[in-house]
């Protein structure tokens, strides 16, 4: 799965000032997202709001991203849950022409066991028609996939292929990256630990702020694959502010921000989400103009 290399991007879902899906709007965002470089783009994930959004305009906007992509890029889809019969058999039924592999967050709410954890995975390897990126992210779920359940699963199925770390545990990515099979991939589903999980020896990070600057973004993760660490930590250093300022009235407000700052899309969100306030989106657009004083 060498496509889950690099850059990923887990893409918004735009909407117009009435709340409806704005295809415009995210067919500016895809492009720019190819044209800064991304190396793949998720679809469907958290940071698309996917549990606002009903059936069809789920498709609506998935429709969207194959259309404007075009075969340039590979797509991810999410597709995970709290039920697990109904993530397996809306795995069946999937038409998955158009994508490289599901991205499946660990159940939340629900608080399974490791073994629950590692029950409900199985269960999905089995039904998916495609290859699967586990995705652990303790502070929305409420629970912790431990790296012995992440290796377990890596180890005992072919088809679970990498893992999305979001614990923020440098230490437990770091003991991932120790002790998993040949060829399962770590990628940071942090901005933050984006860079220090890829020196480590991770591949890569399915990004947040990655979609709203995509040159920077991608020229450090790019240089912290090529083993250029100082030019990386460089860009990490300037990008680092933006990082934290996107989630500091929760995702997507903040990188919706960044993009209403910069004219791709309004900076609206689905209650129980709110816009970002008119303080934070001062110091969004502050950052945004700062990003010039990166070294070419």
């Amino acid at each position: 799965m060498e496509q889950l290399r690099g850059t990923g991007v887990a893409l918004v879902t735009p909407f117009t000032k009435n709340g409806s899906v704005d295809t415009a709007a995210l067919t500016r965002i895809v492009e720019h997202c190819i044209d800064g470089g991304v190396n793949y783009l998720v679809a469907m994930g958290t940071t698309a709001e996917a549990v606002t959004l009903s059936k069809e305009e789920r498709h609506f906007a998935i429709d969207t991203i194959i259309k404007v992509n075009a075969g340039r890029l590979p797509l991810v889809l999410g597709v995970g849950g709290n039920n697990t019969y109904a993530i397996a058999d809306e795995l069946r039924t999937l038409d998955a022409t158009a994508f490289t592999a599901i991205l499946s967050v660990s159940p939340y709410y629900n608080k399974p066991t490791q073994e629950g954890i590692y029950q409900h995975f199985k269960f999905l390897s089995q039904a998916s028609p495609l290859p699967i990126i586990m995705y652990n992210v303790p502070g929305r779920t409420g629970s912790n996939m431990l790296p012995e359940t992440t290796l377990r699963l890596a180890n005992d199925f072919d088809n679970i292929v990498a893992i999305k770390e979001a614990s923020g545990s440098m230490v437990q990515i770091m003991e991932i990256i120790a002790k998993r099979p040949s060829g399962f991939k770590v990628l940071s589903g942090d901005d933050i630990t984006g860079l220090p999980t890829i020196l480590a020896g991770g591949e890569g990070v399915i990004s947040v702020i990655g979609q709203g600057i995509p040159a920077e973004f991608c020229k450090m993760v790019g240089l912290g694959l090529d083993g250029n660490t100082a030019a990386a930590y460089k860009y990490h250093y300037l990008l680092q502010e933006g990082m934290r300022l996107i989630f500091e009235e929760g995702n997507p407000a903040g990188i919706k921000a960044i993009f209403e700052h910069i004219g791709l899309s309004t900076a609206a969100v689905r209650l129980p989400l709110v816009e970002a306030s008119n303080g934070l989106k001062s110091k969004i657009g502050n950052f945004v103009k700062s990003i010039s004083r990166i070294p070419a």
